[in-house]
């Protein structure tokens, strides 16, 4: 994977993760937290996929690697609204 593949994917993984923020409703942080719930939605949506036995939507193959796109931020929501339940202030 080059330089601008991972400048690429660091991206996509960003605009999924804020767009799960905005479906959540819930917004923490800034770049660096939507880049990292990019990631951590298409990790937990391919698993709910596989274990729900749907298929992948929309993947998008960077430097040999898919990333699902739907999967990501079917994912990114789920994890923020779970992440919001548990630090809501009172």
């Amino acid at each position: 994977m080059t330089f601008l593949e991972f400048l690429l994917l660091m991206f996509i993984a960003g605009v999924c993760g804020s767009i799960g923020q905005a479906i959540a409703g819930y917004s923490r942080g800034g770049c660096l937290v939507s880049i990292v719930l990019g990631f951590i939605g298409a990790l937990l949506g391919s698993w709910m996929s596989a274990q729900l036995g749907w298929p992948e939507l929309f993947n998008v193959e960077i430097g040999g690697n898919n990333f699902p796109i739907i999967w990501s931020i079917i994912g990114a929501v789920v994890f923020v609204m779970v992440v919001g339940l548990l630090t809501r202030r009172r």
